[in-house]
C-alpha cells in the first residue's frame, strides 16, 4: 500500500517493536506528529529536547531495549547533542530521529537548518540523511540493528520535511545486509584457554566488571565464575549492579571514589579478569601504577577498547556472556586462601560508612543509606552528576543489573531527572529515585512537568548543600578553599517549585524526618521532590586525586 513518509516512519518503528518515543514537536516534524496522532506508539512530550534524549537513554538502560527520541530541525536537533554524546560514551542503544529542512533548502542556511549528521559524526555509531522516502524502511531496520548489536550506541536519522509528505509503497525488510559491520560475538578458543590457564595459576585474582556485563546480560555468569574461582569482584561505575553488592565476594566500585579495599585489592592482585570495561581514567588513576603486578585478561566486544588504555596480556574479543560461558567450562573450583582472608580484613578496617549524629546536621551519605533501607535495596536509582552520584554509588547496595542509571563517560549534569522518567516509563510500577544535587537538578528541572503530566511517580531526592558540591570539594582540596562561583545559596525553594509544577514537595532538615519523608514519597501517586538540607562542606571520600595511584587515597 501507498503511504506518506511520516506514516512509513511510524509503521517501521512499530515493526521494530517500538512502543515509546520521547520528543518535542516543531515545524519540520509536523507531519510526523500528525501521523503519531493516529499511531499506537506512546509519545511522551518533554519540555526540552535534551530531556528527550536523556529519557530515551534512561528507558534503554532500565529495559535493555533501544530508546527512541524525536526532535525538529535546527535548535531542536542540536538540543539532542548532549544526550546523544552521553549515550555514545556509555554504550547505550538509542535511535535519535530529527526533522530537517526540505531537500531543496539543504545547504542554503535556511530557517532552522543545521547539519546535524555532521555535528553528531563523532558521537554516533552511524548516521543517516534520508534522501529517498522509499529507503526509510531499510534505514530504520539498519539503524535499530546497528544501535543494539555489538557495542551498542546511538544512531541518528535525519529526515527532510518534504520526505515526510512524499509517498511510497511500504514493505519492511526482514533482514539486515550491512557489508563491513560484523561484530565478533564469540571469543577465540585459544585465548579463552589461555585465560583459564592464567586463572588456575593465579594466587590473588580479582574480577573487574564493567557496563559490558550488564549490556550482554552476563550477570549470572559473572556470579557463577566468581563463586567458582573464589575471586572478589570489583566494578566500574557503569558496572554497578552486575554483581550483588551484598555478596561476600563483592568489592564494589574501584577508582577515584572507590572503596579503599577495592582499590587495594586491584593494586595487589596478580591477575585482573576484566570484563566489559574500558579502563577509564577515573577508574585506573595513574595507568603505569594500575594493577602493577597483575597479568590482565581483557574481555570486550569492541576490539578498539582492548589495549587502548591499559595493556592486555590476554585479549579476548567477544560478547561477555558468550565468553564467560566458555570460560566457566574450562576453569576449576578454587579454594579459600590467604587472599580471601586479606580482602575481608581490608573490608573490616576500611568500611564505607558515615557518622550521623541523631541531633546533628544531615549527612548526605545517611540519606542515601536510608533510601536503600526504606526500599530494601530494590529500587531504580538514577543520579545527577557530582557528589550526589558518588554517594549513591558508594552507599546504595545494588543487587540487580539495570537498577543504577548514571552518566559515566560524559558526566552530564541534568541527566538524572529525565533518565528517571525514562526508567519509570520503561518499568512502570517500580520505585524510581533520582538522587540529585541542588546544582545539577536545575539543569533539567523543567522535566518535572513531564512527570506530572503523565502521572509518573518519580521521586527526586535532592542532597541540598547549597554548593556545586564536587567542584567545591576540588576547590577545598586543591585550590586553597577559594570557592569561585560554586556557592548556590541563591537557589529556589524546591518545595514551592515542586508544588508549582503540580508535584509534591517535602523539606527535610532533621535525622528523624528522613525515613518518614521517604515512606511518604514512595506511597504517593504523584512525583515527589524531597529537599534534604545536608552538611554544606561534606566531601566524598575516599578520593584518589586526578592522575594519582589507586592505593594512595585521601580520606
Amino acid at each position: 500500500m501507498n503511504f506518506s513518509g511520516a506514516q512509513i516512519l511510524l509503521k517501521s518503528l512499530e515493526a521494530e517493536g517500538v512502543d515509546t518515543i520521547f520528543g518535542y514537536p516543531g515545524g519540520s516534524v509536523l507531519d510526523i506528529y500528525d501521523a503519531i496522532f493516529d499511531s499506537d506508539i506512546n509519545h511522551y512530550l518533554v519540555r526540552h529536547e535534551q530531556g528527550a534524549a536523556h529519557a530515551a537513554d534512561g528507558y534503554a538502560r532500565a529495559t535493555g531495549k533501544t530508546g527512541v527520541c524525536l526532535a525538529t530541525s535546527g535548535p531542536g536537533a542540536t538540543n539532542l547533542v548532549t544526550g546523544i554524546a552521553n549515550a555514545y560514551m556509555d554504550s547505550v542503544p538509542m535511535v535519535a530521529i530529527t526533522g530537517q529542512v526540505g531537500s531543496h533548502l539543504l545547504g542554503k542556511d535556511s530557517f532552522q537548518e543545521a547539519d546535524i549528521t555532521g555535528i553528531t559524526l563523532p558521537i554516533t555509531k552511524h548516521s543517516y540523511l534520508v534522501k529517498d522516502v522509499s529507503e526509510l524502511p531499510r534505514i530504520i531496520k539498519e539503524a535499530f540493528h546497528i544501535a543494539s548489536t555489538g557495542r551498542p550506541g546511538p544512531v541518528l536519522i535525519d529526515i527532510p520535511k518534504d520526505l515526510t509528505v512524499a509517498r511510497a509503497d511500504y514493505s519492511y525488510p526482514e533482514k539486515v545486509r550491512l557489508k563491513g559491520y560484523k561484530p565478533t560475538f564469540h571469543g577465540h578458543k585459544e585465548q579463552i584457554n589461555q585465560a583459564a590457564k592464567a586463572i588456575a595459576e593465579a594466587r590473588r585474582p580479582v574480577i573487574f566488571a564493567g557496563g559490558g556485563v550488564i549490556i550482554s546480560g552476563a550477570h549470572e555468569e559473572l556470579k557463577q565464575l566468581a563463586e567458582l574461582i573464589l575471586a572478589p569482584v570489583a566494578t566500574s561505575m557503569l558496572g554497578i549492579g552486575s554483581f550483588p553488592e551484598t555478596h561476600p565476594l563483592a568489592l564494589g566500585m574501584i577508582g577515584m571514589h572507590g572503596a579503599k579495599y577495592a582499590n587495594y585489592a586491584v593494586t595487589e592482585s596478580d591477575l585482573l579478569i576484566s570484563i566489559g570495561v574500558r579502563f577509564a581514567d577515573r577508574a585506573t588513576g595513574k595507568v603505569s601504577a594500575f594493577a602493577p603486578d597483575a597479568k590482565i585478561i581483557h574481555i570486550d566486544i569492541d576490539p578498539a577498547e582492548i589495549g587502548k588504555n591499559v595493556r592486555a596480556d590476554i585479549p579476548i574479543v567477544g560478547d561477555a556472556r558468550n565468553v564467560l560461558v566458555e570460560l566457566i567450562e574450562r576453569v576449576q573450583q578454587g579454594m579459600a586462601t590467604e587472599w580471601q582472608e586479606k580482602i575481608q580484613e581490608w573490608k573490616k578496617e576500611f568500611p564505607l560508612g558515615c557518622d550521623q549524629a541523631e541531633e546533628g546536621t544531615l549527612k548526605p551519605q545517611y540519606v542515601v543509606k536510608q533510601i536503600c533501607e526504606v526500599t530494601q535495596g530494590d529500587a531504580i536509582i538514577a543520579t545527577e552528576v557530582g557528589q550526589n552520584q558518588m554517594w549513591a554509588a558508594q552507599h546504595f547496595n545494588f543487587s540487580k543489573p539495570r537498577n543504577f542509571i548514571s552518566s559515566g563517560g560524559l558526566g552530564t549534569m541534568g541527566f538524572g531527572l529525565p533518565a528517571a522518567i525514562g526508567a519509570q516509563v520503561g518499568r512502570p510500577g517500580e520505585t524510581v529515585f533520582d538522587i540529585a544535587g541542588d546544582g545539577s537538578i536545575q539543569m533539567n528541572v523543567q522535566e518535572m512537568m513531564t512527570a506530572v503530566q503523565y502521572e509518573l511517580p518519580v521521586n527526586v531526592a535532592i542532597l541540598n548543600n547549597h554548593f556545586l558540591g564536587m567542584v567545591r570539594q576540588w576547590q577545598e582540596l586543591f585550590y586553597k578553599r577559594r570557592y569561585s562561583h560554586t556557592d548556590l545559596t541563591c537557589s529556589p525553594d524546591f518545595v514551592k517549585l515542586a508544588e508549582a509544577y503540580g508535584a509534591e514537595g517535602i523539606r527535610v532538615t532533621k535525622v528523624a524526618e528522613v525515613k518518614p519523608a521517604l515512606e511518604q514519597a514512595i506511597k504517593s501517586s504523584k512525583p515527589v521532590m524531597l529537599d534534604f538540607v545536608v552538611e554544606r562542606e561534606e566531601c566524598v571520600f575516599p578520593m584518589v586525586p586526578a592522575g594519582g595511584v589507586l592505593n594512595k587515597m585521601l580520606g
